[in-house]
């Protein structure tokens, strides 16, 4: 297997581009990421999606997009792992270049949620659940993650004023990063006080609809070599699968395929979860941040919450979490969250990330989640 590095990055910012299409914002977020490679065009397309068929109408999104930013003839195509669809996507990336297939592949994610009322996303994002043990029992994606949360906090003691110390965390990080959906800064009082979702889950342990692109150009070393002197290599990848309903888990406050993942990535690039600087995890919601940090390795089992209410996984600390905001106030437009979060690792090793910097970092990793945990990828990059 040859070495993969990332040569180029892009992104749009995260909101509510009423007046901009699908095609529109892949093609800002792409052509960001050719220029960032000093003009060098990707031999394939590989796009992370999950809503383009069941909200927008639209299949052949591969083709349609490498038509629309002037890549028309090179192989392209879509993949679809619900919210996990970015990260899905670059494993595939990864193998192309790796394998030797091709030198230079465009990963790319893109949706747009917020053209349509709340009940429809809703429905939409609820087929990442069990269809016919699930939502055929009307269960939605917040509603099963209030069970979690809930399950969480009674197993592990973790009050209601520590699992808020999350969020607030998050938009506090958000707040100086200009792609941000959600960029103010929020309390404990107000996270309690909000608008109750799914009890436990109020508003603002949410992430918000939003719509946006990111990509990232991934290239063999000789490619690398000639575009870069500061290339950040794709030192390990994993992906795993779980259940895709919460009934049939062995556990459901663990999420076995992060950690499964993990071990994949960890060990092909050498090393452990303690030697890890900066970190993007998956938070939809607030249980999901804190699971995956304990799915991680970078929390024991029901510490996670107390640990961040204490002051842990903050700018300066080791690792940093979520600089972006996360998902919770970054954004999640769902298929392309997994690129988004790649983009930024790699900003954050090369150091020109814009918003909250991480302290010199030499080794990071992005996280990004299919459903409840049923499809996650890990992806680590070096400096």
């Amino acid at each position: 297997m040859r070495k993969v590095y990332v040569v180029g990055v892009g992104m749009t910012s995260i909101g509510r581009h009423y007046k901009r299409s699908m095609r529109d914002l892949f093609a800002e977020a792409t052509l960001q990421a050719i220029d960032d490679a000093k003009g060098e065009k990707p031999q394939a397309l590989v796009v992370g999606n999950m809503l383009s068929s069941s909200m927008g109408e639209q299949d052949s999104l591969g083709a349609l997009l490498a038509d629309s930013a002037g890549l028309r003839g090179i192989p392209a195509f879509k993949v679809e792992a619900a919210c996990g669809s970015g990260g899905a996507a670059f494993f595939a990336a990864y193998n192309m270049v790796a394998s030797g297939m091709f030198d230079v592949v465009l990963v790319a994610g893109v949706e747009k949620m917020t053209e349509h009322i709340t009940a429809t996303v809703t429905r939409a994002l609820a087929q990442a659940a069990d269809a016919e043990y699930e939502l055929f029992y009307g269960a939605s994606f917040t509603g099963l993650n209030a069970l979690l949360m809930r399950y969480y906090m009674e197993k592990y003691r973790v009050s209601r004023e520590e699992m808020a110390a999350w969020p607030v965390l998050m938009h506090e990080n958000a707040s100086q990063n200009p792609f941000a959906q959600l960029r103010f800064k929020i309390t404990v009082e107000q996270v309690l006080n909000a608008m109750v979702v799914a009890d436990p889950i109020t508003l603002l342990d949410s992430s918000p609809m939003g719509d946006g692109a990111a990509a990232v150009m991934i290239a063999s070393e000789e490619v690398a070599r000639k575009l870069t002197d500061t290339p950040v290599r794709v030192a390990g990848v994993g992906l795993a699968t779980d259940s895709v309903d919460l009934s049939t888990r062995l556990e459901l406050d663990d999420l076995a395929a992060a950690r499964l993942a993990a071990e994949k990535a960890y060990r092909m690039a050498g090393v452990e979860a303690g030697d890890i600087d900066v970190v993007e995890v998956h938070d939809a919601f607030t249980i999901t941040g804190l699971l995956s940090l304990e799915a991680l390795g970078l929390a024991g089992r029901g510490e996670a919450a107390k640990l961040v209410a204490e002051g842990r996984f903050r700018p300066g600390d080791r690792p940093e979490v979520n600089l972006s905001g996360g998902l919770k106030a970054r954004g999640h437009p769902v298929g392309a969250t997994g690129v988004y979060q790649i983009a930024e690792i790699a900003m954050q090793l090369r150091g020109d990330f814009p918003g909250v910097k991480a302290s010199n970092p030499e080794v990071g990793l992005a996280e990004n989640i299919g459903g409840h945990g049923a499809t996650i990828s890990v992806v680590v990059l070096r400096r």
